[in-house]
């Protein structure tokens, strides 16, 4: 006879009184330890940097890296970077921004290419964009009727993402591994 392994099931109230950083998804904590290697932080910081400038003129939309989301009670998540378009009124966020990037390590790619996709294309986030350092490639997915379409992958490409009438951003993804 096999023993049955009980896994605890967490909830937002209890993760919002635990120390460092955590990730809670489906009631299980992930740590968000240890901090991203200076690659990671690069990269963030540009990709960052180029949705900043690109979201410039944009009133409503805004680049922000990172951002505590709120899904459920036993989800939240902390995506590298988001695109919101609606004020934030909470000390995270708790609705679906219009776009969220993953950058891979490699302690989180199983998660952010398995649980994290489907999650993020139940929640119709619009865009998802996954960003692997060590082959120095981005996958830009739109979501669809059907579920998240890839719409262009590979190091050196532009990419226009439309978030409403008024604002868009135009993103030079060659511009990220500099």
């Amino acid at each position: 006879m096999s023993a049955l392994q009980i896994l605890p099931h967490y909830n937002f109230e209890e993760w919002q009184n635990w120390e460092g950083k955590w990730e809670l998804i489906h009631g299980i904590p992930y740590a968000m330890s240890p901090a991203p290697v200076p690659k990671h932080q690069i990269i963030a910081n540009a990709l960052g940097t180029e949705f900043g400038i690109a979201l410039k003129k944009c009133k409503n939309c805004k680049a922000m890296q990172p951002v505590d989301y709120k899904i459920g009670d036993d989800i939240v998540v902390q995506p590298d970077l988001l695109v919101v378009c609606k004020p934030i009124n909470k000390p995270y966020l708790d609705f679906a921004p219009a776009l969220v990037a993953e950058i891979l390590s490699p302690a989180t790619a199983l998660k952010d290419r398995h649980t994290k996709f489907q999650i993020y294309q139940q929640q119709q986030i619009r865009y998802y964009i996954i960003i692997s350092p060590d082959n120095e490639k981005a996958e830009v997915f739109e979501n669809s009727p059907t579920g998240y379409q890839l719409m262009k992958e590979g190091t050196d490409f532009k990419y226009r993402f439309i978030f409403d009438e008024n604002c868009s951003a135009e993103i030079n993804f060659t511009e990220i591994w500099k």
